[in-house]
């Protein structure tokens, strides 16, 4: 046997020897997870996949937040990190060593700053950028496709609201009544929970019983205060929606209703309740109603001194009260003459300015010519 040939065969035995040691030599992951107040989080599940073949393991974080898991082959792996139930990051492993442990640490506080960030990154662009896509997990990315397919979904519906409603008030500054209510109810099948959509559907159907008769009429008032209705349980803390509310009402004849309204829009915005009062007020007069809106414009009186328009209203309420003597001397009911007088000294050049003189000398009494300057009165009346 030549010398090369032993040393040859000497040395097999040690090629041997070194191959079965390697194939018998395995490796540990390692690691540490800070919880969402950047503290060591105990119970944190660790699971750990292999990638190159199949496997799976997990164990679980101790009370310093740590966790190790050895007598693992080399090969490519994946580690996740699982709190709740809830799988909240995971770090890939493409090539384990030997010898000292694979380390994946886990810091949850980072991670979750990072996802708001991205969320409004996300918002804002309505995409993830490529930097931020690569971070995403598996269950993050199927999360973010599910928010943009709703957020496409809401945009294309709001976008039809939107048509639908604004086409409904254009229809409605033309007095296009027909096409103003068939716009705004398709606005509120679409989202039954806009309350200005159900206040302009009302305003449109009791602008259109204004150019109906019968049962027509009475139907689109019935509608209007429906809509009405539901603006004030939508937003009830809207005094104008109680104010509509209730003179749709009073169209309807609800007068007992109406006033509760007009009482609960005075409650929510004390500086509009003259007007809200007044409101009532010039529908009752118009409906035949004279001693509910002699009511209504004391309220206004009483609710706005300076309403001008409330007192002349209120006067010519009390003038209807007045009575003729056997003199056929008219005798009017206390506060007549006051109610005229307290006009012409808000507006002494009003609208009815005229009217409430000539009221004044029909009862005899007496009124300034001229305010704010030099005043003079007018005699009373003879009879």
């Amino acid at each position: 046997m030549s010398a090369t040939l032993r040393k040859s065969l000497l040395a097999l035995p040690l090629t041997l020897l070194f191959s079965a040691a390697c194939w018998g030599q395995t490796m540990a992951l390692e690691g540490t997870v800070l919880g969402d107040d950047g503290k060591p989080l105990q119970g944190a599940v660790i699971k750990i996949e292999r990638t190159d073949i199949k496997g799976n393991w997990n164990t679980k974080t101790d009370k310093k937040g740590h966790y190790f898991y050895g007598g693992l082959q080399g090969g490519a792996y994946k580690v996740y990190v699982e709190v709740g139930g809830t799988q909240r990051d995971m770090m890939q492993i493409p090539r384990t060593h030997y010898g000292d442990p694979n380390v994946a640490d886990f810091n949850l506080q980072k991670v979750k700053a990072a996802q708001q960030e991205m969320q409004k990154s996300v918002e804002a662009t309505g995409a993830p950028t490529k930097e931020q896509e690569k971070t995403m997990t598996a269950e993050q990315k199927a999360q973010f496709e599910k928010a943009k397919k709703e957020r496409e979904s809401a945009m294309a519906k709001n976008k039809a609201l939107n048509d639908a409603f604004n086409a409904g008030r254009e229809a409605m500054a033309a007095n296009q009544w027909d096409t103003a209510v068939d716009q705004l109810q398709k606005a509120a099948e679409m989202d039954a929970n806009q309350h200005v959509v159900f206040a302009n559907l009302a305003d449109a159907y009791t602008g259109r019983a204004k150019g109906r008769t019968g049962a027509d009429r009475d139907a689109d008032i019935e509608k209007g205060i429906a809509a009405y209705q539901k603006a004030v349980e939508l937003k009830p803390d809207d005094a104008s929606y109680h104010n509509n509310y209730a003179l749709a009402l009073a169209l309807a004849k609800k007068f007992t209703e109406a006033q509760a309204e007009l009482n609960k829009a005075a409650q929510l915005d004390p500086a509009q309740a003259g007007k809200f009062y007044y409101n009532l007020g010039a529908l009752l007069t118009n409906a035949g109603q004279t001693e509910p809106a002699t009511v209504a414009f004391k309220k206004a009186i009483e609710s706005d001194p300076n309403y001008a328009d409330a007192y002349y209203q209120y006067g010519v309420c009390l003038i209807g009260k007045a009575t003729l003597g056997a003199d056929n001397k008219m005798s009017p009911v206390p506060g007549t003459a006051e109610a005229f007088q307290k006009y012409l000294e808000l507006a002494p050049t009003g609208r009815d300015a005229e009217a409430a003189k000539a009221m004044l000398q029909t009862i005899g009494a007496t009124f300034e010519t001229e305010f704010g300057t030099k005043k003079k009165t007018t005699p009373k009346k003879k009879n």
